[in-house]
């Protein structure tokens, strides 16, 4: 009989810890749907006591997510489980990932309590949470630098308290696959009462081996497996959950497991991950990256245009990679542009939905084929837009640059207030010149950390999409843009991110473990 695996997605809580990564609630949401569609089991929506806003978005994603049960992450304290139950009280089915550190080196320094108070506190916060939650995913922190025996015994007194699912995380990705499959072999036989909770493996990156941990623990007793798209997450990332997916698929001899995820949805889930976080695929990622599927030898070629199977294992359609042929041209109409929508998975507002066919139609009169990747691209922005507050707009910009001249920019805004503004600013090079510009004439301070440019499919007619870091008024932020023309893509990547400060959350005060 095939295990069934389940699948907890921390996207939005351990993934949204990168570094650099703001994402707003329509952003969230926008995930939350597709991670839906994906078919995740559990989906750990954000911590609700780190701040108003990631409380609001939590309650956002509950109340509108109704397939897939709604985790939120909490310190093992009565204020962080009460704040998760007010963002998770209106989920279908509310789950409390509550944690603690069980290792030495974190009970000693940064717990600064004996091992007995740990078990205490675990177990007097578990009891508390069953007051409330029907689930609680009890987490101990850095499990795999934790003493066995310890291990053991505190895992039984918290399911005695009421804990439904056990989560031993590989918190500083130290364990080697052997290792770590070795620690749940032992607490399936050492633990008593284990028959009575879910066991669950959440695995980071730091020495290449998240997911390979992952496959061990699930070799060895784990029915649910933790991760990420796009194996985002703190430091070096969490277990990629698209490549455990397709791990088990393609390699059902070694791994007879089985998960609800639906294979075809990983190209958009992490299409939509990378454009919304800005955090870029490396072009050799497996099963995701841009060479995944390509072949630059001749002799990869001879044998793959022959029979595929000879150096390609996993079929590009399996995870929802398709030809990106013209699906639309100048001529389509609203019917059709609606249709093709709905296809690529969005359900737009009326407003929305009419503002992506003019974006669309602007296109095709400048673009000679409009692929998947634009409409993606387009629907995504539109999508995710907030239309409802003050913020700069762009009216207008000029720029000037070559080889024999200081490259300047000139260029006019709308204010929040509504009013129009306009200067021209100099730089070493036309991106600079421009966001010399936007500064002086935006009241906020600003100190840009990045600046990524790419595009979007290929062609010398190719939309270039820029992504930016920066910091507003004190508040990391992030922001992107896509435009044909590189200049306009940037400016708008920069006014993106500043307009945030009006309408994001404020930045995180407090800083949750990475279990």
């Amino acid at each position: 009989m095939v295990q069934n695996i389940h699948i907890f997605d921390t996207t939005l809580r351990d993934g949204e810890q990168s570094p650099g990564v703001n994402l707003n609630q329509l952003e969230k949401l926008e995930i939350a749907r597709q991670l839906e569609r994906f078919g995740v089991n559990v989906m750990e929506a954000g911590f609700p006591a780190s701040s108003q806003g990631d409380f609001e978005a939590v309650r956002a994603i509950a109340r509108t997510v109704r397939n897939v049960s709604i985790a939120g992450l909490a310190r093992a304290t009565k204020s962080d489980i009460d704040t998760t139950w007010e963002a998770l009280k209106v989920a279908e089915a509310p789950r409390l990932h509550l944690f603690i550190a069980t290792s030495p080196i974190h009970m000693t320094y940064k717990l600064k309590k004996s091992p007995d108070q740990v078990v205490q506190l675990a177990v007097d916060m578990v009891r508390y949470a069953r007051e409330k939650f029907p689930q609680v995913e009890w987490s101990a922190e850095d499990a795999s630098r934790s003493d066995l025996d310890f291990l053991a015994q505190i895992i039984e007194k918290v399911i005695d308290a009421g804990a439904t699912v056990i989560n031993l995380p590989d918190t500083v990705g130290y364990a080697t696959p052997e290792e770590y499959g070795r620690m749940f072999r032992y607490i399936k036989e050492n633990v008593p009462n284990i028959h009575k909770a879910v066991l669950s493996a959440h695995c980071h990156n730091d020495l290449g081996m998240a997911v390979a941990n992952s496959l061990a623990a699930v070799e060895n007793g784990a029915t649910q497996i933790e991760g990420t798209i796009n194996g985002i997450g703190e430091r070096a990332g969490n277990a990629a959950l698209e490549e455990l997916a397709v791990a088990m698929a393609i390699r059902q001899d070694q791994y007879p497991y089985s998960t609800s995820l639906n294979l075809k949805e990983i190209k958009r889930t992490s299409d939509l991950v990378r454009k919304l976080t800005g955090m870029a695929i490396a072009p050799n990622k497996a099963v995701v990256g841009q060479n995944a599927f390509a072949h630059e030898s001749g002799i990869h070629q001879d044998g793959v245009l022959k029979h595929p199977q000879t150096y390609e294992i996993i079929d590009p359609a399996m995870v929802g990679i398709q030809s990106n042929e013209l699906v639309l041209g100048k001529h389509s109409g609203r019917h059709a542009f609606k249709d093709k929508i709905e296809k690529l998975g969005f359900s737009l507002a009326d407003d929305k939905a009419e503002e992506a066919f003019k974006q669309f139609k602007l296109l095709t009169d400048r673009k000679k084929e409009v692929t998947d990747e634009d409409l993606f691209t387009i629907l995504t922005d539109i999508q995710t837009s907030v239309t409802d507050v003050k913020k700069y707009e762009l009216l207008a910009y000029q720029v000037q640059s070559g080889s024999m001249n200081l490259p300047t920019a000139t260029v006019a805004l709308a204010t929040p207030e509504g009013i129009r503004v306009e200067t021209a600013r100099t730089g070493k090079g036309p991106v600079e010149a421009l966001y010399n510009t936007l500064e002086a004439l935006i009241k906020e301070e600003i100190h840009l950390a990045k600046y990524q440019l790419s595009s979007v499919g290929q062609g010398r007619d190719a939309l270039a999409e820029v992504h930016v870091k920066m910091v507003v008024n004190d508040f990391p932020v992030s922001g992107r843009g896509a435009s044909q023309d590189v200049l306009e893509a940037s400016a708008r990547a920069f006014l993106n991110a500043v307009n945030r400060v009006f309408y994001s959350q404020p930045v995180k005060v407090l800083q949750p473990a990475n279990s």
